[in-house]
């Protein structure tokens, strides 16, 4: 066997490493280690209590890896980030040596490429959306994390690996060497068909409804305020649609302030009884109005599962939607009208049919497929380790 064979064939030593401990990114990550393991590699966790949702942790424990460390991790800047850098260097010396260290998301992604000079590990990052990528962010502070990105991927990193090709043109913008950047669409498993009628039976959703659904954070980035003012509109016109909302997070008190107030609590469905895999079924309409994405997990799901889609014009949407033929795009803006009349446009029962038809024949896309993802990201490693 020649080198070449043995350096794609031999099990590597991985660390991955992650702050969020949901959403998209924890999706990615569990899929991630799932699939690398698999494969035969020695895969071992970094993940922080703080802010891991049950059904994470629950999911990470079970799937075996080499090694699951928790280190707390904040995610704002602070005091705390020496103690956590320190926890994630005495990982890696005592359950190492690792072939590659993968950081994923903002502060597991800088806390893991600061390093002391030694023995060369190679630093592979995956933002899951850079914060500079927020249009709310404001030019200082653009200018700021822009700064510490860029400085960071031209410095101390190995290689970043962009979700779509929305945030590598982002990541060049930014001043990014081209050598640095790589690109891994985000990948998923078919959401299961069979789960409508038990969903929507545990939620008190009527068959016969029309349920605009949204999978994902309850905070800034995904809008969720957006989608309550807009469906309070459309409750007025169509008194059989239902919203069902997946998640939590920072603005969730908010957010049942804001269904409470609509006067359409009994037809808005708040729940973190679901996955959006589990759920996906039970939705005729994904309705998701995030002021900023890299690739959205659930647009995938949502786009794997033959569902019509109403998106904000933000990051990897081109991947999933064409515009007026499987779902509807969306200028990103806070006003709500424009994302009502979309939701009542595909209220009528021709044009649903029509897009519905549509998404379905766009979800036998090979685009997709979970081990593709697994498999670009793999190669990645090798070739850096080569």
């Amino acid at each position: 066997m020649s080198r070449k064979q043995d350096r794609a064939l031999r099990q590597m030593r991985l660390l991955e490493v992650l702050e969020t401990g949901g959403g998209g990114s924890g999706r990615h990550f569990i899929d991630l280690c799932r699939g690398l393991t698999a494969r035969g590699h020695a895969v071992h966790a970094i993940y922080s209590p703080l802010r891991a949702e049950a059904r994470f942790v629950e999911e990470l424990q079970a799937l075996g890896l080499a090694g699951l460390h928790a280190v707390a991790m904040t995610r704002a800047p602070g005091p705390s980030d020496i103690g956590a850098w320190r926890a994630i260097r005495a990982v890696m010396h005592s359950a190492g040596p690792f072939d590659v260290v993968h950081a994923h998301s903002s502060k597991a992604g800088a806390l893991t490429r600061l390093r002391l000079p030694g023995r060369h590990i190679p630093r592979v990052y995956t933002p899951h959306a850079f914060y500079t990528m927020d249009p709310g962010l404001g030019t200082l502070g653009r200018r700021v994390y822009g700064s510490i990105e860029k400085l960071l991927a031209r410095t101390l990193t190995d290689r970043i690996i962009c979700v779509s090709a929305d945030e590598y043109a982002h990541a060049r913008a930014l001043g990014m060497p081209r050598k640095k950047l790589s690109i891994v669409v985000n990948g998923v498993e078919t959401p299961p068909a069979n789960s409508r009628t038990a969903v929507r039976q545990a939620l008190g959703i009527p068959m016969e409804a029309l349920l605009f659904g949204f999978v994902g954070r309850l905070c800034h980035q995904k809008a969720p305020e957006r989608l309550v003012a807009a469906f309070a509109q459309v409750a007025e016109r169509v008194p059989h649609a239902h919203l069902l909302m997946i998640g939590s997070g920072d603005m969730e008190a908010d957010v049942r302030r804001q269904v409470e107030a609509s006067g359409q609590k009994a037809r808005i469905h708040l729940t973190t009884g679901f996955t959006g895999v589990e759920a996906m079924a039970a939705i005729d309409v994904l309705t998701m109005p995030s002021r900023y994405e890299a690739m959205s997990y659930v647009m995938l799901e949502g786009a794997a599962a033959g569902r019509p889609l109403i998106l904000t014009d933000v990051g990897g949407v081109s991947t999933v939607l064409k515009d007026g033929e499987n779902g509807i795009l969306l200028k990103n803006a806070d006003d709500p009208r424009p994302l009502a009349d979309a939701m009542l446009r595909l209220s009528d029962p021709g044009h649903l049919a029509r897009h519905t038809a549509a998404a379905l024949t766009r979800a036998r896309s090979p685009e997709y497929r979970l081990d593709r993802m697994v498999s670009e990201t793999e190669a990645i490693y090798r070739g850096l380790i080569a």
